[in-house]
């Protein structure tokens, strides 16, 4: 079960929600009018299994213009979200024993579905600053099946540099390993700049989704994208457990990546200052961390006495150790709540550690 949902189900009633990372803000209207004009219109059946041709076409654009990199629509699949994507691409691609890089601390997802496959994680460390250490990481490439990127990360909120994402898709490819390359905080990014894996080689396999740069968790639409033959199989295992994304979720996508923009800054400038009133409150009680560059999360050395205090406060952060051996003294706040939230948890803290 993951550690995430686990923890978030033994805190007390009253307590304030740092746990799970969900964005706060409702979807952008025109979007949801465009949900509801397709129910209206009787858009209401099964869909192409890799997803209507219109959205593929749409992700097909976006790549392009702001992602620098080539898919036809035909090498892309929609999805039930970001972790439909990531589930068949690694059902897709890893033999029993095969070897996976992931980094240590990582998403919980990509552990789970490596072992669903029958392979086996090959951990892979961050530097003191929470960044993958390349060279340690190129050190583990020959042999390995597969290595999954995350930038923006979940849990860190660290961004890789190009340097770093280039060297680590040129290494891999000179092994013969595959990079699956997750890219869902992709927009929400404050003191970086997000580079695509697939920019720097062609074994690459993209994941992206609606679900975080739109506030469309619940719409569950997904897609990844990749070279023909790796789609071709991905499709199958696609169609047998999910036949395709819903319908209505995937014209209400198609008005996400054509419409206005305007909403996804809006958003992004509004988890900036969440970010500074949160790690700023916690630098000055003491925390020693790195500043998230990305995405929405705080990863926080407390020591696992403290981090027992502050549930008991009232205030739930998950446990470094939900992703992975190497964080047990972390704990991973998500600031995808609102300033007053963030600020009476800052309080409860306080109480704590005062």
């Amino acid at each position: 079960m993951s550690g995430i949902r686990k923890f978030f189900q033994a805190a007390k009633p009253d307590s304030i929600n740092m746990a799970l990372g969900q964005p706060d803000f409702d979807t952008p209207e025109h979007i949801k009018q465009a949900a509801i004009q397709a129910i209206n219109e009787g858009k209401t059946g099964y869909t192409h299994n890799a997803g209507v041709p219109e959205l593929r076409d749409a992700i097909s654009k976006k790549f392009k213009t702001e992602n620098g990199i080539k898919y036809h629509p035909d090498q892309i699949i929609v999805t039930a979200g970001a972790g439909e994507a990531l589930f068949i691409a690694i059902q897709s691609l890893v033999n029993p024993g095969d070897r996976v890089l992931i980094t240590d601390p990582g998403f919980v997802s990509y552990n789970a579905c490596t072992r669903l496959a029958g392979g086996v994680m090959d951990p892979l460390s961050l530097d003191e600053n929470l960044h993958i250490d390349v060279d340690a990481a190129i050190e583990k490439m020959q042999g390995a099946r597969l290595l999954i990127l995350n930038s923006p990360c979940n849990p860190t909120g660290t961004v890789e540099s190009e340097a770093s994402i280039r060297a680590l898709v040129e290494a891999a490819g000179d092994a013969g390993v595959t990079v699956l390359s997750d890219e869902v905080y992709e927009h929400l990014i404050y003191d970086a700049q997000h580079v695509s894996a697939a920019r720097f080689g062609d074994d690459v396999i993209t994941v992206n989704a609606t679900s975080k740069t739109y506030s469309m968790t619940g719409w569950r639409v997904g897609y990844l994208a990749g070279h023909p033959d790796y789609m071709e199989q991905c499709l199958k295992v696609h169609q047998y457990c999910q036949t395709c994304t819903t319908s209505i979720s995937q014209y209400a996508a198609i008005a996400a990546y054509t419409g206005d923009q305007s909403c996804v800054g809006l958003m992004r400038d509004e988890y900036r200052i969440r970010r500074d009133i949160l790690c700023t409150g916690l630098h000055d009680l003491g925390f020693d961390f790195p500043t998230p560059q990305g995405a929405f999360y705080a990863f926080v050395p407390l020591g696992s006495e403290i981090r027992a205090k502050i549930l008991d406060a009232g205030v739930i952060a998950v446990p470094g150790d939900a992703f992975g051996d190497k964080a047990d003294e972390y704990a991973r706040f998500s600031y995808a709540t609102s300033r007053e939230n963030i600020q009476a948890a800052l309080e409860r803290i306080a109480s704590v550690v005062r």
